[in-house]
């Protein structure tokens, strides 16, 4: 916070995705149905993995808390996001450092949590025989506990390194800024970073590092798994695949940069890049979401006709879903 006789930021003032009244009714609705759909699709998958004991397996109890952990992370900023196109938009200092937390919490766990569910898929296609012996209920539970665990850690990280920052300037945030009239436009932005102090520059690389290759390598052998193994060419496991693609591609999307900033003196990104940055993060959390809800659908279809599952669910229909 501000020494001296400096004021101190409380709260902020969200200027939104829009200034126009005529727009906000229109933006609400539409973010209000794609979280619908997040949470029904994983509300869903939830409550069929719950109420169907044939479902009770290490493969299923990961996914389980696959759509718990995204769940949670789309309901961190969202309600108070569709509060905001409907009242003033201000949050205060403690509820965006709470939000910031959450956020990273559980952006790490979901990395984890695929990282355990690679691991469960090796075990099951590489030893069959020994997979109830390697993946016993204490083994999965230690591999959530160890999940939400590093979570933990990395969010507290985070968000202490943001403590650490003074926010003593104005208090009004854009979401876009493009100056009208005379007002000079904006070409690049200097990315003040986690930390301003050397010393701790190195130890945070090589922490984000390791998070990013173990997302990276969980994500990697699960297409890998998935791709070489023709017993996995099934409806299921092609939603799999695609949610480890959009993951890899999703955590992709900010790391790389991070990683070059905490190395180079200048820490400096276009407005090009930044707007790109933006674009493909908005595109691989959507995606993330109806993914899911193609899943839950998936996983409906084969507990409830399980009969004609191979009928409902044939590769145009999934291809389709996909595509939608």
């Amino acid at each position: 916070m501000a020494p001296g006789n400096e004021s101190s930021v409380t709260e902020f003032i969200l200027l939104g995705l829009t200034q126009q009244p005529g727009l906000q009714l229109p933006l609400f609705f539409i973010f209000l149905a794609v979280y619908v759909v997040t949470v029904v699709g994983n509300v869903g998958l939830i409550i069929l993995i719950g109420l169907n004991p044939p479902l009770h397996t290490p493969m299923y109890y990961f996914l389980f808390n696959l759509s718990f952990i995204d769940l949670c992370h789309s309901s961190v900023i969202t309600p108070k996001m569709l509060m905001s196109f409907v009242s003033q938009n201000i949050i205060s200092y403690a509820e965006c450092m709470t939000q910031l937390c959450f956020f990273s919490f559980f952006v790490i766990d979901e990395c984890f949590i695929l990282t355990s569910m690679a691991y469960d898929r090796y075990v099951a296609i590489c030893k069959p025989l020994l997979y109830k012996v390697s993946m016993p209920r204490q083994v999965c539970l230690m591999l959530t506990v160890g999940v939400y665990a590093m979570g933990l850690v990395g969010a507290m990280a985070n968000t202490a390194c943001m403590l650490r920052l003074s926010f003593c300037d104005g208090n009004i945030i854009n979401h876009y800024i493009m100056a009208p009239g005379n007002g000079s436009f904006v070409t690049e932005f200097i990315l003040v970073g986690l930390t301003d102090q050397p010393d701790l520059q190195l130890p945070l690389f090589f922490l984000f590092l390791v998070m990013y290759m173990v997302t990276v390598l969980g994500n990697f052998g699960l297409l890998t798994l998935i791709v070489l193994n023709s017993h996995l060419h099934t409806a299921m496991y092609f939603f799999l695949f695609n949610l480890s693609l959009i993951d890899l591609c999703y955590s992709s999307v900010f790391t790389p940069k991070m990683l070059v900033d905490f190395l180079s003196k200048k820490n400096m990104i276009s407005y090009m890049g930044c707007m790109t940055q933006l674009y493909f993060f908005c595109f691989f959390i959507i995606s993330e979401c109806y993914v899911l809800t193609s899943m839950a659908y998936d996983r409906y279809v084969a507990i409830c006709n399980p009969l004609l599952y191979n009928v409902v669910m044939s590769p145009k229909v999934c291809s389709s879903l996909m595509l939608g």
